[in-house]
């Protein structure tokens, strides 16, 4: 691929940040990479500043919502080299997404050779306090023009950043989903599609309006089975086997996900994937085998579950002096962070 042109902000935000207090995900790097299809083809890639972007009231987007996104991180270790962890596996979900919705494929090289010199540009952007990372943004939305409803000629690929620091703080309370529905049988559950995104806000802020912080969401069909914990993959702790669905269409395959379910097994700990119903979930609370629950995801990482809600009850978790979610939480993020041993070829180095 040919040099990226790229173009430099005049004036640095860095120096307005404060790194020792990052929310997650609002503060924007300096810099992003755009790249657009037209004529059938994706054209160069440019690095240019963080701005607006300017698009026609008749872009497809607004009206069909060709829109998909992945979440990846890069971390500095002691001697500020920077890291991404398993970066392949996002490329290749967010080409799975872009066929499901009649997106046209990003090339290997633009995705790849785009994010690393993105990365060496704004590397000073990224933190290094323990708990602290540079979530990575890349995007794809129709930029096409029309109001028939038929897939856009014309698409932009955009990769945006933001030194974040932890996704949830605190204990997380969870409900489960008795009503509504995340996705279904051949849906876009699987894919990282903004539409799934913004069906759950409505009964999600349903839950934050009775103290929950998420919703576990449950089959379309029954809601007999618990499939997803708001935006994480979700691991249930029976005894010492550790219980996680199988990915369908209407679960999205996470990279968190399956990473943990290696490092378990490299521990050690039985995993089972299998579905997984309610009923066993209250009969394992009341027997007293149920000893954690926990999300999973790029953002969050792993995050405990202290209590979940169902059909007006809410069933506390064990609180345990060694669990299974603060032991592999250790192992991955010292594998991501350079601090270990890398067993599984994970670690892709950028400098």
């Amino acid at each position: 691929m040919e040099t990226l042109k790229i173009t430099t902000i005049q004036h640095s935000k860095l120096k307005s940040v404060d790194f020792n207090n990052l929310g997650f995900g609002k503060t924007f790097s300096d810099h992003m990479l755009i790249c657009d299809y037209k004529n059938g083809n994706w054209g160069a890639p440019e690095i240019v500043p963080f701005q607006p972007i300017s698009l026609m009231p008749s872009s497809k987007i607004f009206h069909y919502g060709q829109s998909i996104f992945e979440g990846m991180k890069a971390y500095k270790d002691k001697d500020l080299n920077t890291w991404l962890f398993r970066p392949n596996e996002n490329f290749k979900r967010l080409n799975k997404s872009a066929k499901r919705l009649a997106i046209p494929e990003v090339p290997e090289a633009v995705f790849f050779n785009g994010l690393k010199a993105l990365l060496k540009l704004d590397n000073v952007w990224i933190p290094t306090k323990e708990g602290s990372s540079l979530y990575i943004r890349p995007i794809i939305f129709a930029t096409g023009e029309g109001f028939h409803a038929s897939p856009a000629d014309a698409y932009r690929f955009l990769i945006a950043t933001a030194p974040s620091g932890p996704y949830f703080s605190g204990q997380v309370k969870v409900l489960i989903e008795e009503k509504y529905s995340r996705s279904a049988n051949g849906g876009v559950g699987f894919a990282k599609a903004g539409g799934n995104y913004a069906a759950q806000f409505y009964p999600t802020q349903l839950a934050i309006d009775k103290g929950y912080n998420q919703v576990i969401w449950t089959d379309d069909n029954t809601h007999e089975y618990i499939e997803e914990a708001g935006a994480m993959n979700i691991f249930i702790r029976i005894n010492d086997t550790l219980i996680t669905g199988p990915t369908s269409d209407r679960i999205l395959d996470g990279v968190t996900r399956k990473s943990i379910i290696d490092i378990a097994k490299s521990e050690g700990i039985k995993v089972e994937v299998r579905k997984f119903t309610v009923s066993e979930l209250i009969e394992a609370s009341n027997n007293g085998s149920l000893k954690e629950m926990f999300g999973t995801g790029t953002a969050a990482v792993i995050s405990p579950i202290a209590v979940y809600g169902y059909k007006d009850t809410d069933y506390a978790l064990p609180k345990l002096e060694k669990t299974f979610a603060s032991r592999l939480k250790e192992r991955i993020t010292s594998i991501q962070t350079n601090k270990s041993e890398d067993p599984f070829n994970w670690r892709f180095k950028v400098n």
